[in-house]
C-alpha cells in the first residue's frame, strides 16, 4: 500500500503540496488528475522517494521512501520527460538496468522484445519520442516492479501500442498484484483503466473517489417542465452546473441517481432523461465547482 500523511513540498515561495493525503490501494490503478501546476508532478516524485517531503508522511509497504535503496529496487518512475545516457543503445540501458535492479528478468526482458519490436542495436536517442515511451516501459517492466508510478505515460505512442501499453500494464496487475499511479492529462485514455481517480488543485487533493463511485454519484440531466419553476426549486438540489436552453434545462448534480430522478420527477416533467458522464465532464464539473472553470470568452 502507498500512503501520504499531510504531505506537504515547497519550492522557495511557491506551496506545491498542501497537506496532501493519499492512499492507494496494493494492486489498484489510481489516476491522478489536475489542472496545470496543481502540483501532480511534485507528488508523484515525492511518492517516488525523488525528492524529500517538508512535512508528512510517505510510506510504501509500511517503509519510508527518501533515501531507501532496498524499497526503491521495487518502485519505479517514468517521468514525462525521459532521460537516457547519451550514445547508449537499448541494450546498454538494459545492460545498466541489470547491474542496479537485483530484480531484473531477463526472460521478461527478450519476452517483451516481441511486444515492442524495437532494434536493441540502436541509439536510443535516435528513436522518435514515441518509440523512447517504449523503451522506457520495456526496461521498467523487466525489472518486476511492485510499484508503477507514471506521468503521462502514453504520451507520443500511436493508438495500436497504447491498447497493447495498457494491456501489459493491467495484466500485470492482475497476475503480479502491480500497483501503479498514473497521472495523464488524457482523460479518456484513463477512463477504462483507473480503478480509482484523485483529482488534484492548486496542491490539495479536491476529490477522491472509486470510479464507479464517481460516476454513480454525478449525472447529468435533461429535463422539460410543464410550466416555468421558481429557481428556489433548484437551490435544494446539490448541483455542479446548471444551464437552459430554450425550454430544456441542463442539470450537473451530485446525488443519488433514484433520488435525483423522484427529486425532478414529483415536478411532473415532459421530459426527463439522466445521462452518463465521461471522466473528462466530470473533471471540468468538479473543477468549476473550485473556481476552475471554463469560462465564455469574446474577443472583438
Amino acid at each position: 500500500m502507498i500512503e501520504a500523511k499531510n504531505l506537504t513540498k515547497d519550492f522557495d515561495d511557491i506551496e506545491a503540496l498542501k497537506g496532501v493525503n493519499v492512499v492507494v490501494e496494493e494492486g489498484s490503478i489510481y489516476g491522478l488528475l489536475g489542472s496545470n501546476g496543481a502540483g501532480k508532478t511534485t507528488l508523484l516524485k515525492t511518492l517516488a522517494g525523488i525528492y524529500k517531503e517538508d512535512s508528512g508522511e510517505v510510506s510504501i509497504f509500511g517503509e519510508r521512501v527518501f533515501e531507501n535503496p532496498a524499497l526503491k529496487e521495487r518502485v519505479l518512475f517514468i517521468p514525462d520527460s525521459l532521460y537516457f545516457f547519451a550514445g547508449y543503445t537499448l541494450k546498454d540501458m538494459a545492460e545498466f538496468y541489470k547491474s542496479i535492479y537485483t530484480t531484473w528478468n531477463q526472460e521478461r526482458y527478450i519476452t517483451l522484445q516481441r511486444v515492442f519490436n524495437l532494434d536493441p542495436n540502436k541509439k536510443i536517442m535516435k528513436l522518435s519520442k514515441g518509440m523512447q515511451r517504449q523503451v522506457a516501459i520495456w526496461l521498467a517492466l523487466s525489472t518486476m516492479p511492485k510499484v508503477l508510478i507514471l506521468d503521462e505515460p502514453l504520451d507520443g505512442l500511436d493508438s495500436v501500442m497504447r491498447q497493447k501499453v495498457k494491456n501489459l500494464l493491467i495484466q500485470d496487475v492482475a497476475d503480479h498484484q502491480l500497483t501503479i499511479i498514473v497521472s495523464s492529462h488524457n482523460l479518456r485514455e484513463l477512463e477504462d483503466f483507473c480503478d480509482h481517480i484523485g483529482i488534484l488543485h492548486e496542491g490539495a487533493i479536491v476529490l477522491e473517489k472509486d470510479m464507479d463511485d464517481l460516476k454513480r454519484d454525478i449525472h447529468k440531466i435533461q429535463v422539460a417542465f410543464r410550466s416555468p419553476l421558481s429557481e428556489e426549486v433548484f437551490n435544494s438540489m446539490n448541483l455542479l452546473y446548471k444551464e437552459k436552453r430554450g425550454s430544456v434545462y441542463l442539470f450537473i448534480a451530485r446525488g443519488d441517481k433514484n433520488a435525483v430522478t423522484k427529486y425532478f420527477a414529483e415536478f411532473d416533467p415532459v421530459l426527463l432523461d439522466i445521462l452518463p458522464l465521461t471522466l473528462e465532464e466530470i473533471f471540468i464539473y468538479e473543477m468549476g465547482d473550485v473556481g476552475y472553470a471554463i469560462e465564455n470568452i469574446i474577443i472583438k
